[in-house]
């Protein structure tokens, strides 16, 4: 069997595990405009009077977020950054008198609490008035990605294209591809062209389960059940789960902040996403001061702190389970109570693990009892079971497509 290799890029960008996206733009001042439709927004209406990014970038720090993905550009063609090759931006705002950069904060903001830069550019752009020849557009697309890319912002980390509204269109992707990374060597990019990650296929932050970084096929977007198949025989692409803080808007809203996802509910995404191997994407929507809200914020410093106090001691370690073929095995000094382990593969070498089961010995003796079955492992693999007293807990590894190679087991409650 061929053997799928991460890139050491797509390695850094599992690690990171949490980001923070941000939509934020004009639509952030047109309440209830809905993607694609036909209200024409006006760039006047743009003034976020208070706009600071050092604050989206100390809340996504505070959080634990390790990256950022910012919408340069949504399906409404709106620049946040003074384009030349449209009227359709912030120079043409009230915003520090036409003379502002969204981006330029964006990506300083970022630099400045050491996360990762990620920018979302739309294919799909239903201001543009040559959108609909291919060819054209091609190199409205190619000159509009150069001025984000060409070195004036630095180093950017990640391109996220977002496939909704391309449906019907026809990119020359090889072209597009190859003057980004003629640009950007390192970038990473989502989901279309030449993908290095890919979209989790809902807009919900859950990953399936199986969910395997070797895949022949992805999801395109929200609007298609169509999937796209980017290999015959397999390639490592990692998934990233995307999803609303708020229940049914990315940009801000003044109606639903009732909405906001509360920290219970967001650690349970992370067990449906990081749990389950892939990096988790979680929407703010900056409000029309330039801020993010104070309900979100509030929310992510409980979710953090939910995680921070889950996560940061676990009752033992890869060091004290000891291998005998596909089979770990932990002796603790003496009971304790447990409900969570966390597994991770050594995914330089690929991923070997199909399913795996974690037994516990009662703590009074007796046959060991299974209580948990898992497939995939992957980058990580958070196994969640009621709590239970054990002094004994047996990892085994029922099915793999090659040599097993366990970087990290975690015993917490």
């Amino acid at each position: 069997m061929h053997k799928h290799l991460p890139t050491q890029r797509q390695l850094e960008f599992q690690s990171w595990e949490l980001g923070i996206f941000i939509h934020f733009g004009i639509r952030t001042f047109f309440e209830g405009v809905e993607d694609f439709g036909k209200d024409k927004m006006s760039p006047t209406e743009f003034n976020p009077t208070h706009l600071d990014c050092a604050q989206w970038a100390k809340v996504a720090s505070d959080t634990g977020a390790n990256y950022m993905v910012f919408v340069a550009k949504h399906h409404d063609g709106f620049a946040n950054w003074p384009s030349k090759y449209t009227d359709y931006s912030v120079a043409s705002s009230p915003w520090m008198d036409g003379k502002g950069d969204v981006v330029r904060q964006y990506v300083d903001a970022c630099r400045k609490h050491n996360l990762k830069v990620g920018l979302y550019y739309s294919p799909a752009d239903i201001n543009c008035p040559i959108y609909e020849d291919e060819k054209a557009y091609d190199d409205y697309f190619i000159a509009q990605v150069t001025e984000l890319l060409d070195g004036r912002y630095g180093e950017i980390d990640m391109l996220w294209f977002d496939g909704c509204g391309s449906e019907n269109h026809t990119y020359d992707w090889v072209r597009i591809t190859k003057a980004i990374r003629d640009m950007q060597p390192n970038i990473l990019l989502f989901n279309m062209g030449d993908p290095d990650y890919r979209w989790i296929g809902n807009e919900a932050g859950i990953a399936p389960s199986p969910c395997f970084n070797t895949i022949s096929e992805i999801d395109f977007s929200i609007k298609t059940k169509n999937r796209i198949k980017v290999s015959e025989n397999g390639v490592w692409l990692p998934a990233e789960c995307d999803f609303m803080m708020r229940d049914s808007t990315w940009f801000y809203s003044e109606k639903n902040a009732h909405t906001v996802k509360q920290p219970d509910e967001l650690v349970g995404i992370y067990h449906y996403s990081v749990g389950r191997g892939a990096n988790m994407l979680l929407n703010v929507g900056p409000n029309r001061q330039g801020l993010f809200p104070q309900e979100e914020v509030t929310s992510l410093q409980g979710f953090a702190q939910r995680i921070q106090n889950k996560f940061s001691s676990p009752l033992a370690s890869i060091s004290r389970f000891s291998r005998k073929d596909n089979s770990w095995q932990c002796q603790l000094a003496e009971p304790q109570l447990i409900d969570c382990v966390a597994l991770q593969e050594d995914i330089k070498f690929g991923e070997a693990v199909e399913s795996y089961r974690i037994l516990i010995t009662p703590y009074t003796g007796g046959n060991d009892i299974v209580v948990y079955r898992g497939d995939s492992i992957g980058h990580k693999a958070i196994a969640r079971f009621p709590l239970v007293r054990t002094a004994n807990v047996t990892i085994e590894v029922t099915s793999a497509r090659q040599d097993v190679k366990l970087k990290t087991i975690n015993l917490f409650a």
